[in-house]
């Protein structure tokens, strides 16, 4: 990806456009399965086609110049700021999360917290548009159901897709202060708030 044909601020405008609202084919659904056949569903920024990387795979959904004008929530002076960014220092460092997460060499300690729940107050805001909801079959109803015990609310945002906090800032802040004011108040919880 650093070194990719198109260039890195490119790159990444292609890469934010795919993963945003504004892709027309991000309809994403829940799986029925962790299957070769389900996962072929998903889009190739989450399966890449075998002979591609990231930076092939999103390189033929570049926006148009104008779809890139149009772009409120990520004006090509704020993409700059990343692109500058990752020309100067890479992508090791934001690639180090995927590589622990799915190298195994945790899971040991990862197995310490097997079963347990979040038991505070817990809310999930994402994308409508976002396949990252989907991409583990029956993860977001487990989360709702099973792992977050005091769940106050998911919340999937129409206009959104996998950069929720940049396409729908407005939307984001007003339901996590509404959160924030009702854990402080004791309103979604039945309890008296705590003061010091």
């Amino acid at each position: 990806m650093h070194a990719c044909p198109q260039g890195v601020h490119a790159f990444l405008r292609a890469y934010y456009h795919m993963k945003s609202a504004d892709w027309k084919y991000n309809t994403p659904f829940p799986l029925q399965a962790w299957s070769a056949h389900e996962l072929a569903k998903m889009p190739t920024y989450y399966i890449m086609d075998l002979d591609q990387g990231m930076a092939e795979t999103v390189a033929p959904e570049m926006p148009s110049a104008a779809d890139i004008a149009a772009c409120t929530w990520l004006p090509d002076t704020e993409l700059a700021v990343y692109s500058t960014e990752y020309n100067r220092t890479g992508f090791q460092g934001g690639l180090q999360w995927y590589r622990c997460a799915t190298g195994g060499k945790d899971s040991l300690e990862l197995q310490l917290f097997s079963g347990r729940t979040i038991d505070v107050p817990s809310m999930f805001i994402a994308g409508k548009n976002d396949w990252g909801v989907y991409q583990r079959p029956g993860n977001f109803e487990r989360m709702q159901n099973h792992a977050c015990t005091a769940m106050r609310g998911c919340h999937l945002l129409d206009g959104a897709g996998h950069w929720v906090q940049q396409e729908q800032p407005e939307r984001v802040s007003q339901l996590l202060t509404q959160f924030l004011h009702e854990q402080a108040s004791g309103q979604a919880c039945g309890v008296k708030p705590v003061t010091a």
